[in-house]
């Protein structure tokens, strides 16, 4: 059940028929991991923490470094040289002090990755490599988990969620394959901080209304931000039935 605080700390979004109070227990009752605490894992950490999502698994190897406070804002200039996980755990929990909070401060290989993904409901990949994405990906189509996948760089955002509940969902490898040997990642190539806020945000959106089960998720769908001319465009993606990952080949 909800106590007093928890109605009236959630009470605006309990207001909301599409969340009511079967929504916020459905929140409270659930479990994520969020990979990655830079630009994109901020806000998907800070919003999923307010909105009251019960367990947050937080999963990041990396300290807090000068150059990310441009962008990644669950960090500040104290947390310079601090583990990004202890950093977000003691903003998180000045936030909202009702939710359970639990830290992966190494690298996840192979093994501890698919434990860290069965572990919860659902997973945000909030990661800025290629590697990274494939291997979440994989691990979330092995454990049947959702996967809400979103990237930023230079002025341009993409987002997709990827449900392999569902007989109709792509995964991750069947939109991008291989990737590219070129990828450029945010220090290479610079990125503006409000365009990773408006992707994390958006990813944040759609594991609320996953969890909480309302709304249509962007499953099946690729959301395209140009930042530069402020223009949103929406591509349809389908399964592919021969992909390696989610496919009769994995097997």
């Amino acid at each position: 059940m909800l106590n007093d605080q928890e109605l009236l700390r959630y009470s605006r979004q309990i207001l909301l028929p599409h969340v009511d109070i079967d929504g916020q227990l459905r929140l409270k009752a659930s479990r994520v991991l969020i990979i990655g605490l830079g630009g994109l894992g901020s806000p998907v950490a800070l919003y999923l923490a307010a909105a009251g999502v019960g367990e947050l698994h937080l999963a990041d190897f990396d300290s807090v470094d000068l150059t990310n406070l441009q962008r990644q804002v669950i960090h500040d200039t104290d947390s310079v040289g601090v583990s990004k996980v202890d950093s977000a755990i003691r903003r998180l929990s000045a936030i909202n002090p009702e939710i359970q909070l639990v830290a992966l401060r190494t690298a996840l290989d192979q093994d501890s990755l698919a434990a860290a993904v069965a572990a919860v409901d659902l997973v945000l990949d909030c990661s800025d490599n290629f590697s990274t994405r494939e291997a979440v990906n994989a691990a979330c189509v092995l454990a049947a988990k959702p996967l809400v996948s979103g990237a930023a760089i230079r002025l341009e955002g993409q987002l997709s969620v990827f449900d392999p509940r569902r007989t109709d969902s792509p995964c991750y490898h069947c939109l991008y394959g291989n990737g590219s040997e070129a990828e450029l990642t945010c220090s290479e190539a610079g990125v503006i901080g409000p365009l990773v806020g408006l992707v994390g945000s958006l990813q944040a959106l759609e594991a609320l209304k996953l969890l909480a089960g309302f709304g249509e998720p962007l499953v099946g769908r690729l959301l395209l931000i140009d930042a530069l001319g402020t223009r949103f465009r929406e591509l349809r993606v389908k399964r592919d039935p021969g992909c390696a990952v989610c496919g009769p080949a994995r097997a």
